[in-house]
């Protein structure tokens, strides 16, 4: 009697916490949605202006985005993970036939040498973003069943040489990221994995030496005095408005770096905009909000059976959206050099906005997963 109340009480506790979990992520979320989508019009109204002749065109585009994320959202989140898992093998062939569509001359656009996009129902849909999720389903797939070197090898190298070609070095290294900390997750070998970084790094820096384009990155970041009207401007302009920012900001609407100083102000570099704005502290207090939203994605990966399909797609999740935080906001205070990957949630792009929502509908289907398991796995115990 006594075993079968404390059943009970445990149970609704666990229940309880679940339910609190699920309820303060999907809040970080919308929170997060709105903050960043309030930054893309503070960011980007100069921008608008001067491409298609009125400030609210890039609010419109991403508030498009941020409608069908959330429906995306609330459907994925009902789906069954066993309906991930069985169709995991048919989202990885569609994601690489993406990656290798733009490259095709008329059918992707090129853009500053790089060919990443092109035109899907008279929207601009970058790929990329679509084989993130895509890669993280089937890498969490075939890692749960029997994580073969062999098999982590061909894969890795087919996207690799994909985006290469695009060319995407910012997007290759996320990914590489994400599958090589999946692979040691899903018990890999770390000799292994030690020896093929050994070979990528080593790839890496042939591939920098060989390309003009990203040896002037490199360069620019070591030096970025050396050529300030040039190739240093981005990253000066960023460190400008860093500064300009102190402690509490110039508040609100006040920046002046968005005004076509910074490049791509309401995208890759707008945390910049964000720093300016609200100064080291209010940039820190939302810089604090996202790293809460990526230590909730790890509580969930943490909660669900050790290296099952289902724990390896959510710690995936976590090291995509994780990576990519600390990328982008090492090359804003140019800790590293500028890799052109968006901050999620605060960066103008569609596809990146509505992936992530994609993305946190999954995980919050596993938070609901576990929360219809728990009572009779409660009881199995007892």
């Amino acid at each position: 009697m006594k075993s079968r109340r404390r059943s009970k009480t445990r149970s609704a506790s666990e229940k309880k916490s679940a339910f609190s979990l699920e309820k303060i992520f999907l809040f970080t979320t919308v929170f997060l949605s709105i903050l960043g989508l309030f930054f893309i019009f503070e960011a980007s109204t100069t921008e608008s202006y001067r491409l298609v002749g009125h400030q609210y065109h890039f609010l419109k585009q991403q508030s498009i985005a941020l409608f069908l994320g959330l429906i995306a959202l609330f459907v994925t989140q009902k789906w069954p993970f066993s309906f991930w898992q069985k169709t995991a093998g048919l989202w990885f062939i569609a994601g690489l036939t993406l990656l290798f569509l733009v490259l095709i001359p008329g059918f992707g656009i090129e853009l500053n040498g790089a060919k990443r996009w092109f035109v899907l129902g008279g929207r601009v849909f970058q790929p990329v973003e679509f084989f993130k999720f895509t890669l993280i389903l089937f890498s969490a797939n075939w890692m749960s069943k029997n994580p073969k070197p062999q098999t982590f090898l061909f894969f890795t190298g087919l996207f690799s040489l994909l985006l290469l070609l695009q060319p995407d070095m910012g997007s290759l290294l996320i990914l590489l990221w994400i599958v090589f900390g999946m692979f040691f997750l899903a018990g890999g070998h770390l000799g292994f994995l030690a020896g093929v970084s050994s070979l990528g790094i080593g790839l890496l820096v042939i591939a920098i030496l060989s390309s003009s384009y990203r040896f002037q990155r490199v360069t620019t970041y070591l030096d970025p005095a050396k050529d300030p009207l040039g190739a240093g401007f981005h990253i000066r302009q960023i460190t400008l408005a860093l500064g300009h920012g102190g402690w509490f900001g110039v508040g609100i609407g006040n920046s002046q770096q968005k005004h076509a100083y910074i490049p791509e102000a309401s995208s890759d570099s707008i945390f910049a905009i964000v720093a300016e704005e609200m100064g080291f502290v209010g940039a820190t207090v939302i810089l604090s909000i996202m790293i809460f939203y990526v230590f909730l994605i790890y509580k969930i990966a943490s909660s669900l059976p050790e290296r099952s399909f289902e724990q390896l797609l959510v710690f995936g999740i976590f090291l995509w959206f994780g990576g990519q935080i600390l990328l982008n906001i090492s090359a804003v205070v140019a800790l590293v050099p500028l890799t052109g990957l968006p901050l999620p949630f605060f960066s103008y792009g569609g596809t990146s906005l509505l992936m992530t929502l994609v993305a946190t509908g999954v995980l919050l289907g596993a938070v609901r997963n576990q929360k219809a398991r728990l009572p009779s796995r409660i009881r199995k115990k007892v």
